[in-house]
C-alpha cells in the first residue's frame, strides 16, 4: 500500500481528474447543442475529448497511468479550453 501522497497517488488523482472533466466537458457540448448551439462543430470538439476520456479510463482500469498521460492531457485541455471560441468558429465557416 502507497503512502497517502506519493507521487504514484497524485498520479491516479490527476488520471481521475482529467477522465471525469472530459466527460463533463462532453456532457456541456451536448447540452449546448440542444440549447441551438452550432452541432456540427461542437461535435467536432468532442471527439479529442471522449478519446482521451477513453485513453484515460483505460489506463485507470489497468493501473498503468503514467506522467506522460498526464501531461500531454492538461496541454491538450488548456489549449483546447483557450482557443475554444475561434476554433468553434473556424470549425462553422463553410
Amino acid at each position: 500500500m502507497s503512502a497517502p501522497f506519493t507521487s504514484e497517488h497524485n498520479r491516479i488523482i490527476f488520471s481521475k481528474i482529467i477522465v471525469i472533466y472530459t466527460g463533463f466537458y462532453v456532457l456541456m457540448k451536448i447540452v449546448v447543442i440542444f440549447k441551438g448551439a452550432w452541432m456540427d462543430s461542437n461535435l467536432l470538439l468532442c471527439i479529442p475529448f471522449v478519446g482521451l476520456g477513453i485513453w484515460g479510463g483505460f489506463l485507470l482500469k489497468r493501473s498503468s497511468t503514467n506522467w506522460w498521460f498526464v501531461i500531454i492531457a492538461v496541454i491538450f485541455i488548456s489549449a483546447i479550453r483557450y482557443f475554444e471560441i475561434e476554433l468553434l468558429k473556424f470549425l462553422h465557416t463553410p
